[in-house]
């Protein structure tokens, strides 16, 4: 199988004719017929059906044409990354639990970045994605915290996709909660306080085990949880629901004026920090971003704060 002749059969499915798919793709009626037919045996399913009606599509087809406009999207997308002559656009992204830390980090690397075309990526995922972003190279980067609860568990997934943890900071668990919440008068909260009102959590599709949770601990008598994928949403119901969540405490001032943090009382603690593939070199864009998550993480002045 050749990248030629799945440009010949997706030519075919898009004019529906051999004929015009010959002209559009500069050969000859019966090389193009030859190189399909070949094509065809060698997979063992049949892609068009010929009749005099014209052309057809077998439900087979349709599969291959999927997974065939997949890769020739991919081998056009190398080709443009790579030709000789060519300035390289630069792409780099970065697979993160949802913190506001590192949207500040990720806003002081782009700002930083001296290069007039570039493509860069901020995910804020489940925690399973994080992982398997940075397994397949998706991803430059990600970011996600350990615990004595889902040390085990993790750290066997890190094995089992050839990746390595670093830690940047330990920290004690808080709330986040609407800044207009009568509880931030408090210097410390227990989950008695926060009886009745809703808890606001990130959630992890089919990894939904409390071991791939972002928020460190729960009150599990609670019977009021509403569940979300993405920040602002979270945010957002914090403010409408009098709810509240349960993170690290560093937040963005600049970007999340509206909600504070508050020190929970418990034991535990939570080591934020970062994932890398096992055997790639680090580039100088992961460096400056890690010396960014470290400057936001520590330091009031970077943009991030930690909670009382």
């Amino acid at each position: 199988m050749t990248l030629q002749q799945l440009r010949y059969a997706l030519a075919v499915a898009a004019h529906h004719s051999f004929n015009e798919a010959a002209r559009a793709v500069f050969v000859t009626q019966p090389t193009l017929s030859t190189a399909l037919r070949e094509l065809e045996e060698e997979l063992g399913i049949q892609i068009f059906e010929r009749s005099s009606r014209g052309i057809e599509i077998t439900p087979d087809g349709m599969e291959f044409l999927g997974y065939a406009r997949k890769v020739i999207e991919q081998a056009d997308e190398l080709r443009e990354r790579f030709a000789p002559g060519k300035p390289r656009m630069i792409r780099y992204t970065v697979s993160a639990q949802h913190y506001s830390f590192v949207v500040s980090a990720f806003i002081r690397l782009v700002n930083a970045f001296g290069v007039e075309s570039y493509d860069f990526c901020l995910r804020e995922t489940r925690t399973m994605s994080i992982i398997t972003d940075v397994h397949s190279l998706t991803a430059d980067i990600g970011i996600l915290y350990l615990s004595d609860h889902n040390r085990k568990v993790l750290e066997r997934c890190f094995r089992e996709n050839d990746l390595e943890f670093t830690g940047l900071m330990e920290v004690s668990p808080h709330i986040f909660v609407s800044s207009g919440s009568p509880l931030t008068s408090r210097k410390k909260v227990t989950f008695g306080d926060l009886s009745g009102m809703p808890l606001i959590s990130f959630e992890q599709g089919s990894y939904s085990s409390d071991y791939f949770d972002e928020e460190l601990i729960r009150d599990q008598s609670g019977n009021k949880v509403i569940r979300v994928s993405d920040r602002a949403t979270l945010f957002n119901l914090l403010r409408g629901l009098n709810g509240y969540t349960v993170s690290s405490g560093v937040i963005s001032r600049e970007l999340n004026p509206d909600v504070a943090a508050i020190p929970l009382e418990s034991d535990a603690r939570m080591t934020i920090g970062y994932i890398l593939r096992k055997g790639i070199k680090i580039s100088g864009l992961t460096e400056t971003f890690i010396a960014n998550l470290k400057q936001c993480l520590r330091e009031p002045d970077a943009g991030c704060v930690r909670g009382r």
